[in-house]
């Protein structure tokens, strides 16, 4: 038999480790001294201890690997678990992969610009919601807040409660000098309103871009530039409309350097033919 420290060096396992690996009953030791307390192994438990060393290295946690070596689990059993450990490290290959495009298209930004952006751009998923909205062509992007005025008293009259923040979404994808399409929005619990100018629809789930803009509206467009460069950049696609969500907007003594908007694209990964 060979004591812990011994079987530690053949084994090239850490004596710590062998006695978590008692301590949770993956590896017991052959003996224990009743008086010294001292841990004895045997050469014939080493073909255990290498497979546990060899399922960790496959990415397996302790509690896995306990229920590979005890369960008699069926071949079948251990093919499965191993294609589960499969898809998982290819997810998170693919995870690192979209980081390492994301940190080289940061570093061209920077080489391009010789300067860190001003706007973080993020991916994150909006949940569906129920919205009340007006749509339409209106003489110039000033116009925004009449939408939101003939919005806002319909919702009043019908004591409709909103239940976030009021944004629009752009219908022509692209700057137009006149008649722009614009929808004017908020997300609400009601269903139903009945109204000839109100429509009552629910927003799918997306995956967008996003970044944050403080300050007057004036100023968006180097927002809208920086997100739309890390679009492309990043192998994006854009999915119309997109939405303009005013998080702080304009009320009495409030100045416009304060205005805090959220910009966002919905997008989809390109696919290179």
């Amino acid at each position: 038999m060979f004591k812990i420290g011994d079987f530690s060096k053949l084994s090239q396992v850490s004596s710590k480790a062998l006695r978590y690996y008692d301590n949770i009953g993956l590896l017991k030791p052959a003996h224990v001294d009743s008086f010294s307390g001292y841990r004895y192994y045997t050469i014939d438990q080493l073909p255990r201890l290498n497979r546990i060393v060899a399922l960790k290295e496959l990415g397996f946690s302790l509690d896995q690997i306990t229920q590979l070596l005890d369960e008699n689990l069926s071949l079948a059993q251990l093919q499965g678990m191993l294609r589960m450990k499969q898809a998982e490290i290819e997810r998170q290959i693919a995870d690192e992969q979209q980081r390492l495009l994301r940190v080289q298209a940061r570093l061209q930004q920077i080489e391009c610009e010789n300067t860190s952006s001003a706007y973080d751009v993020v991916t994150r998923q909006v949940m569906p919601m129920t919205i009340a909205s007006i749509r339409d062509r209106v003489p110039d992007y000033s116009h925004v807040g009449h939408l939101f005025h003939r919005l806002f008293a319909t919702l009043g009259e019908h004591q409709v409660q909103a239940t976030g923040s009021p944004f629009v979404r752009y219908h022509d994808g692209e700057h137009r000098e006149d008649d722009p399409d614009i929808e004017a929005c908020i997300a609400i619990e009601a269903l139903e309103i009945e109204h000839e100018h109100i429509t009552v629809s629910k927003l799918p789930a997306v995956q967008i871009a996003t970044t944050i803009h403080t300050g007057q509206y004036t100023t968006l467009s180097a927002a809208y530039g920086a997100l739309m460069t890390w679009i492309a950049h990043n192998g994006y696609d854009i999915i119309l409309p997109n939405r303009e969500v005013y998080l702080r907007g304009p009320a009495l003594n409030r100045s416009a350097e304060t205005y805090v908007t959220e910009i966002q694209f919905s997008i989809s990964k390109r696919v290179n033919i």
